[in-house]
């Protein structure tokens, strides 16, 4: 059975990534890419869906861990009865290869350590023929199956019942190495790396990277581990921004929202890359917006909410079905069905994140302003058709007011490229759409009776999602207007002291009601707070939501307040950029 969510740390090399478990088992593996299939998939079922187990025999042995400084190199410090190990778990970074290295070290006495190792391509499919790694001095194995190989070198392993077991003595002062590289089955077997030479690579480019983010608030560390997050969430040869490093973990225990986050949403990417621009991350920027033209090349009217991590548009949703899912949960998918979706808010997200890249003095080049151009082209022609909104719903298209409120902020950055850069296009145009678009806002989307927007037009109910309002600049935070929006969402969407996007017992979204308050949301109050002069409500939520980040500093989409636990695919790259935004407001506001 797979750990609770908050019990994995993230392992990564801006190519893909690995969850690691408290109990030393990594349970979700997918490699050479994020949205590879997994070869390691115990986190939706269990052990025999793949995981390699690396810990004391002991039972009884207890564990703390951290990250080696601002890396995503895992320091884990077991203790047990004999003795004392830590295990240093991290993939090289910048090498070229899809490698994971596992290196124990003795601390004091004699520990006993055991190795299980399974592997289950194919999302767990297949089970690969494996032989004896030769021609070599150190011990290793060879599995292949299909397109795929690894080798794994380290303690000798034998085969027991379609796994691969060792147990071996570690001694104060010892240091043992286990390494796993990917690589296409129809090349030759990779030769080792040096360990040494990686482990000191990759610190040093996490560590280099992190010292860059120019936040020095009272919540710094918080806010560089976010960071270190939505930049190992981002593909570093394509530029590409997941929404997280997995797949199928549940909103609810037992529930079918079950949704595959490992793909480059264009509302998710832009707003990562507005975080990164206010952070000293320009580079990034250029590289986000290099793969924005490729992705989104062609006519204006194909733009897609998502694609794949190299611009993929073939993203169709299907069952995992040799998965039993997370605790349960079914089914586990991979591919998203909203990749069909019409969602105009994402012309706005983009237009906005653009504009940021601007400010930030990105150049623009022949190609970006042309593409934007055309965007807001096909936003002139399509800026009421209804949709199904920034939560996806799986319902009937209606007018969101958040969408509408980003085809505003669409319009408002196209005029402002215009007038503030000089940049040529339609001026006259695009301001008086820009105020028909607001118009149509105020005179559909308020609801005076409640003093308050509401979800969509014609609606009576609320959405966290309003709270973008005075975030994109369509009014301030101490407009009465949102004043009277926050009273309403808290009266309808706080439960224990968090918010939920919506009320899914409104059948909006047309699936099945019932999910745990949304974390993104919650940081989205904070803000709200700490820019409206509520400085100790933001404080005080801001205090709560941070004790809910796990021991490695790391949250999921939402949070079981009952249970007590993170839920939702992890790490959300959404979650994340919240927090640093709600901490910068916070910083901002003196608080």
């Amino acid at each position: 059975m797979a750990l609770n969510i908050e019990d994995y740390a993230l392992i990564g090399d801006c190519h893909s990534a690995a969850l690691v478990g408290r109990d030393g088992s990594i349970d979700w593996l997918c490699l050479p890419r994020y949205d590879s299939a997994a070869m390691f998939g115990a986190l939706l079922g269990n052990e025999n869906h793949g995981r390699w187990l690396l810990a004391p025999a002991d039972a009884e042995a207890t564990a703390t861990r951290s990250y080696q400084g601002d890396t995503f190199v895992l320091l884990t410090v077991w203790t047990t009865k004999t003795g004392q190990v830590e295990v240093l778990d991290f993939m090289p970074h910048g090498n070229g290869r899809a490698d994971l290295v596992r290196r124990v070290r003795g601390i004091n006495g004699t520990v006993h350590m055991t190795q299980d190792l399974r592997i289950r391509f194919g999302y767990a499919t297949t089970i690969p023929w494996v032989r004896q790694l030769k021609g070599e001095s150190v011990r290793g194995l060879v599995a292949i199956a299909g397109p795929d190989a690894i080798v794994v070198r380290g303690p000798a392993l034998r085969a027991s019942d379609h796994r691969h077991v060792s147990h071996f003595d570690v001694t104060a002062g010892d240091t043992v190495d286990a390494h796993l590289t990917w690589y296409p089955s129809h090349r030759d077997t990779p030769p080792a790396i040096d360990i040494d030479a990686a482990h000191a690579a990759t610190c040093a480019w996490w560590q280099k990277w992190a010292s860059c983010c120019s936040h020095e608030g009272p919540l710094r560390a918080q806010v560089v581990r976010s960071l270190l997050v939505l930049r190992a969430l981002t593909h570093e040869r394509t530029g590409g921004i997941v929404a997280a490093a997995t797949t199928s973990l549940p909103e609810q225990i037992g529930g079918t929202r079950n949704w595959d986050y490992r793909y480059v949403w264009l509302r998710d990417a832009s707003l990562t890359l507005e975080v990164l621009l206010s952070h000293g991350y320009e580079v990034e920027a250029d590289g986000w917006r290099a793969w924005l033209l490729r992705a989104i090349a062609g006519d204006p009217g194909d733009v897609q909410i998502m694609y794949g991590l190299s611009g993929e548009r073939y993203l169709p949703e299907h069952e995992l079905t040799a998965l039993p899912g997370y605790k349960g949960s079914s089914p586990a998918r991979a591919g998203n069905g909203a990749v069909d979706q019409f969602q105009s808010d994402v012309i706005g997200e983009v237009m906005v994140a653009l504009h940021a890249a601007r400010a930030a003095g990105v150049r623009e080049n022949e190609f970006s302003w042309p593409l934007q151009r055309a965007l807001m082209s096909f936003l002139e022609k399509n800026w009421r058709r209804a949709d199904q909104g920034i939560w996806e719903v799986r319902g009937q298209a209606r007018e969101f007011t958040h969408s509408r409120v980003m085809v505003w902020a669409a319009f408002d950055r196209a005029v402002r490229g215009i007038e503030e850069y000089g940049l040529d296009g339609p001026l006259d145009r695009w301001g008086t759409l820009r105020d028909e678009v607001r118009t149509d806002i105020e005179t559909r989307a308020f609801d005076a009776a409640r003093n308050s927007y509401v979800q969509y037009y014609g609606s009576t109910e609320v959405d966290a999602s309003l709270l973008v309002l005075p975030q994109v600049g369509f009014c301030a935070p101490t407009d009465p207007r949102m004043l009277g929006t926050v009273a309403a969402i808290e009266a309808d969407l706080m439960r224990d002291g968090l918010l939920l996007r919506y009320r899914t017992h409104a059948a909006v979204d047309g699936l099945p009601p019932g999910e745990h308050p949304f974390l993104a949301c919650s940081f989205w109050l904070v803000e709200q707070y700490a820019k409206s002069g509520r400085r100790d409500d933001a404080n005080a939520l801001m205090d709560r939501l941070l004790g809910f980040v796990n021991d490695v500093g790391l949250l999921s989409e939402e949070y079981d307040v009952t249970s007590g636990h993170q839920m939702g695919n992890t790490p959300q790259a959404l979650s994340h950029l919240a927090l640093v935004r709600a901490a910068d407001a916070i910083e901002a506001a003196g608080s």
